[in-house]
């Protein structure tokens, strides 16, 4: 399939669901709430291992946090772009989305290119930017979806690819009025998502996100982030720009996740996930509590022991809501042994599945 005929909006998606689209939950923009960090990031580790394996985790997230940290100190890393081409694609100056890939081969997927397509069609002038090292054909596809294409190191993970590739765009007199933040961390889109950006759109000015996450305090998750209106957007620019290129995921997380989304809640702005963690709670069911463990007995536990909604509720997003993504590293490696998870595929329809067999096969290919 050509890059210029991919479907781009989840034309092949969800055929094989069982629950019909009227019966799902819809997205609805929740306005995040106030939480704790530190006692949310400790709660989160506890209810999603034991005692022991809990303690293993901190002692282990301990250990690279220092190993890097010293690294850092000794031996600074600063991501550097080694190429830049124009695209092909127009653009429209009110819409900017900086799009982030990466692949252990430097193959761009058919799914990326899919995933391009459809931003590209609802408005947004998508600068691509590469951690990896694509071959002369995939760069061409790309560009045919992008206004601007750049390669770079891969140093800074996600949050350094995404303040070059802005930094970059501003460079070349860029003024939107939306900045969109989008990866490849994520497959699909398996439902269509044009209404959920018009449920974006209608929530005005300010910070928006897919899910909510309450692991080490209220913040968006960081695969796919927009800002709305000028303020919005000259605020997630500044944290971009100060954002610092370290060695260890942990501090990335920190400082540019969670990070992002309190800067901006101190700002003012309005922060809302199309979905809520409560909302997805209220979602769950008896069989959903029983998955996740014995400190799981109800809706109350849930947020007591706050947990990774893209992947202990995968299921229920899939089923229950018009998400329209599964987490790559979920599918790819399920490191928390997420019971069920390897089903995935028996809830897609075939052209789903063997796009998403495609680009995993092209991530973890060496």
């Amino acid at each position: 399939m050509s890059a210029t005929t991919l479907p781009t909006d989840g034309a092949a998606a969800r055929s094989a669901i069982g629950a019909s689209p009227a019966m799902r939950e819809p997205a609805r923009l929740t306005d995040l709430g106030q939480v704790h960090a530190a006692s949310m990031r400790v709660f989160h580790g506890l209810g999603t291992r034991t005692s022991l394996g809990f303690l293993g985790r901190v002692a282990g997230v301990a250990s690279g946090l220092a190993v890097d940290t010293l690294l850092d100190s000794l031996a600074p890393q600063r991501g550097e772009v080694l190429q830049r081409l124009a695209g092909q694609a127009t653009g429209s100056g009110a819409s900017l989305a900086i799009y982030v890939h990466w692949s252990a081969s430097g193959r761009v997927s058919e799914m990326v290119l899919r995933q391009l397509g459809g931003w590209r069609s609802l408005g947004f002038d998508v600068v691509f930017v590469t951690n990896s090292a694509p071959p002369v054909g995939d760069i061409e596809r790309v560009r045919e979806h992008c206004v601007l294409y750049l390669q770079r190191s891969n140093i800074g993970l996600d949050f350094g690819a995404w303040r070059d590739g802005l930094a970059a765009a501003l460079a070349d007199g860029a003024a939107p009025q939306e900045l969109l933040l989008a990866n490849d961390s994520v497959v699909g889109p398996l439902a269509p998502l044009g209404p959920l950006v018009e449920r974006w759109r209608a929530g005005g000015a300010g910070f928006f996100g897919m899910t909510e996450s309450l692991a080490g305090g209220v913040h968006l998750q960081s695969y796919l982030l927009l800002a709305r209106g000028q303020a919005a957007i000259a605020d997630m620019a500044a944290h971009l720009a100060g954002f610092a290129d370290v060695r260890n995921k942990w501090r990335v997380v920190q400082s540019g996740e969670i990070g992002l989304t309190r800067r901006m809640m101190r700002a003012g702005h309005r922060c809302a996930a199309l979905f809520g963690y409560a909302r997805l709670c209220a979602l769950a069911r008896p069989s959903d509590f029983a998955a996740l463990g014995a400190r799981f007995g109800g809706e109350d536990s849930l947020c007591a022991y706050p947990l990774n909604p893209t992947h202990h509720f995968w299921q229920l997003l899939l089923e229950r809501t018009d998400f329209p993504f599964l987490k790559t590293d979920l599918i790819a490696r399920n490191a928390g042994r997420l019971p069920g998870v390897e089903r995935w595929r028996d809830l897609l329809g075939e052209a789903d599945v063997a796009l998403i067999d495609e680009h995993l096969a092209l991530r973890e290919a060496r």
